[in-house]
């Protein structure tokens, strides 16, 4: 029997083929994923399923729940809904990535690749190895044209500020998280914790995998996702430089290229 949040589970389908389904972070929605669609489109073949998560963007809270665990609960279950028992493939952005590890652990035989976009490899922060906040290059007159709460918003994890980043920050990120529920955000935050053995795993796993990083990335850092990559047979790991927690806005070209040959490699083992 399904359950009432997966139900209440707020998507957006497009195409047909293998559904691969685009999981979030904390706080943000399925926009955060608009940059890549077009690759996807142009590619064919993929069903794309972009989710927004319990609490966030168009998906109701859960109530009482909505711990780390519940949603990861709530993520398998919606998977199993939309397959049926049958193949997928997964992108996951930051907790998202964390979130479809634990899901394609559990069906490591219908899942046909995963790529990860600035991941969370350790939900605790204190066990994460992150290099120091750095901007490389401020734009000053850019953030003062602009209203101030965005470029408060925008400025807290930019490495390159520049035009191009802010207005793809402001169409695709923003908008999550000015509508993310603050009571379902905080009940997250306090139950932060998920039974992490999982990642012991992946020496079976036969399908590509591909880990997206930005070098200076301060939220979770670069060098968790390397040493998880290598537990991966089939991997591609990149830790690309003027880039932070937003990787694929800041560098989107190289995430685009990146992403496209991932992509065609889980097509040919279809």
């Amino acid at each position: 029997m399904v359950s009432a949040a997966v139900k209440q589970t707020f998507a957006v389908c497009k195409g047909s083929g293998l559904p691969i389904f685009f999981i979030h972070g904390f706080g943000v929605d399925h926009r955060i994923f608009e940059p890549l669609d077009v690759i996807f489109e142009k590619l064919g073949g993929f069903q794309r399923i972009y989710v927004d998560m319990p609490g966030m963007g168009r998906t109701p809270p859960m109530h009482p729940a909505g711990g780390l665990t519940d949603l990861a609960q709530w993520l398998d279950e919606y998977v199993e809904s939309c397959t049926k028992g049958g193949s997928f493939a997964m992108v996951g952005n930051s907790l998202g990535g964390l979130l479809i590890r634990r899901t394609a652990s559990q069906r490591m035989d219908r899942c046909k690749g995963l790529a990860f976009l600035a991941p969370v490899v350790h939900p605790k922060r204190s066990e994460r190895r992150l290099p120091p906040r750095t901007v490389l290059r401020e734009d000053p007159a850019l953030l003062a044209s602009v209203d101030e709460s965005l470029a408060s918003a925008y400025q807290e994890m930019a490495v390159v500020q520049t035009r191009e980043h802010l207005e793809t920050y402001e169409s695709t990120v923003l908008p999550g998280i000015r509508i993310a529920d603050p009571d379902s955000m905080a009940r997250l935050s306090a139950d932060y914790e998920l039974a992490m053995d999982f990642d012991d795993r992946w020496q079976a796993f036969r399908s590509p995998a591909l880990f997206i990083c930005g070098r200076q990335d301060s939220s979770v850092g670069y060098q968790d996702q390397f040493a998880l990559s290598c537990k991966f047979p089939q991997s591609t790991y990149a830790a690309l430089n003027e880039a932070g927690h937003n990787v694929h806005i800041e560098q989107p070209r190289a995430t685009a290229a990146l992403i496209q040959a991932w992509a065609e490699q889980v097509q040919a083992q279809v």
